[in-house]
């Protein structure tokens, strides 16, 4: 068993193992196999960690926050790598040598994906008006037009690159318009959001001082942005949480920031990652790819399938809230815990064959937004913008390739490819 060794779950807290995909699939299947929940150490005095990796035990987990916590005071949602951690603890103590200023603000807010119930529910509601079926819906028709529009950027070129042209343009496009800011502010949100998720990538990784200077561009655009929402509101995102009170108050400045922050991260990370790894899926699948261009009305199960197969987010912590039991183990009061998305979407006892790719798959559904009350309010959206831009994909360049390997980000976290070269007709 070359991968049940301490090693290989040192490796899991890492965020180089998962550039080789192959090789971490090839850990879960054997933690699955052989210990399901299973304690992995961290390197340079980290705490360690419970892997979960089959979906019934993060499903069970995911809805039991009584005693699986999300709360960023107790750990939040996020493994931190060693490096992580001392650039964590460097920003830290930045923040705390300009105490009252920006990056303290920043820093000691939270939004409601680390929060609990009754907090979650509360911050959940102030944003859900923008994710009803029918707001939802409606926005279809502008998806459409935005997806044809950046398609014919890229038409008669023959090769370009994915992700900048297509896969991340889409989503931050229609973030833009969530938001209710000006379609030429979406690179300031893009590359606002690569700083927040990149660290530990070194093409994106950048120092201390430039990460405290991006803080400042971002506290003074979201605080611009509810000044202006509270004299003037609309029925966008960010009016929906610069009005709405929790317990008879407005929303503390440091929560309001970090729920924006929440947004422009979510709201376009997620939906990229599917968007580039599905090309990527069809492109290694050819015959799957035909049976969409041979049969449209297939795509909305494909999509099903792509999240399933590209796994965006790959996991999300917990903390025991006290002594409990997951399958045989004991979890201790305070201990952490990974749930990992990208395991349990490869179950062994959920799906037959679940490591073939298959349009026309029949099972249950996937664990990549999550379950429970934290299951992703923007999931809806990421579909919706995933199945149009397939269908107007195939539509105009049904021969889409990939060429070559796909350069993808340093992170444990999100799956996410950072440049993917594609070759197409038309």
């Amino acid at each position: 068993m070359p991968y049940m060794n301490d090693q290989a779950r040192l490796a899991l807290s890492e965020p180089e193992t998962f550039l080789d995909q192959k090789a971490v699939h090839q850990i879960f299947t054997e933690l699955r196999r052989e210990d399901p929940v299973a304690w992995c150490p961290e390197p340079d005095g980290g705490k360690g960690f419970w892997s979960i990796t089959k979906y019934d035990d993060i499903q069970s987990i995911s809805k039991n926050p009584k005693i699986f916590s999300s709360d960023r005071l107790l750990g939040g949602i996020t493994l931190e790598s060693a490096d992580m951690r001392r650039r964590r603890q460097t920003l830290e103590k930045a923040s705390e040598d300009e105490a009252g200023g920006t990056g303290s603000i920043i820093t000691s807010g939270s939004s409601m994906i680390m929060m609990d119930p009754p907090a979650h529910t509360q911050h959940r509601r102030m944003v859900a008006p923008g994710f009803t079926p029918g707001r939802l819906n409606a926005l279809i028709p502008e998806i459409r037009t935005r997806c044809v529009e950046i398609l014919e950027r890229i038409a008669g070129l023959g090769e370009c690159e994915f992700v900048s042209a297509v896969a991340a343009e889409l989503p931050i496009q229609m973030l833009a318009d969530l938001l209710g800011v000006e379609q030429e502010d979406r690179k300031k949100l893009f590359e606002w959001s690569n700083v927040l998720i990149g660290g530990d990538d070194p093409d994106m990784r950048i120092d201390r001082d430039e990460v405290m200077a991006v803080f400042g561009e971002l506290f003074q655009y979201a605080v611009t942005l509810r000044a202006s929402r509270q004299e003037n509101p609309s029925d966008d995102l960010l009016s929906m949480l610069a009005n709405t009170e929790v317990d008879g108050k407005a929303m503390e400045l440091a929560d309001y920031v970090s729920a924006f922050i929440l947004l422009v991260v979510a709201g376009n990370e997620t939906t990229r990652n599917s968007i580039s790894g599905g090309v990527l899926a069809l492109s290694q699948y050819p015959d799957e790819r035909q049976k969409l261009i041979d049969d449209p009305s297939l795509i909305p199960n494909a999509v099903d399938e792509i999240i399933r197969w590209v796994a965006p987010v790959v996991y999300m912590g917990r903390t025991a809230l006290e002594d409990t039991k997951v399958g045989e183990k004991v979890i201790k009061k305070g201990d952490r815990l990974a749930l990992w998305y990208m395991s349990g979407n490869r179950d062994e006892d959920k799906w037959d064959d679940p490591f073939s790719f298959s349009v026309t798959r029949d099972g249950p559904r996937h664990l990549s937004f999550g379950y429970g009350q934290h299951l992703c309010i923007g999931w809806r959206l990421a579909e919706i913008q995933l199945t149009v831009c397939l269908e107007e994909l195939l539509k105009r360049f049904p021969d889409v390739t990939v060429l070559g390997e796909v350069d993808r980000m340093r992170s444990n976290f999100l799956n996410s490819i950072k440049r993917m070269q594609v070759r197409y007709s038309g």
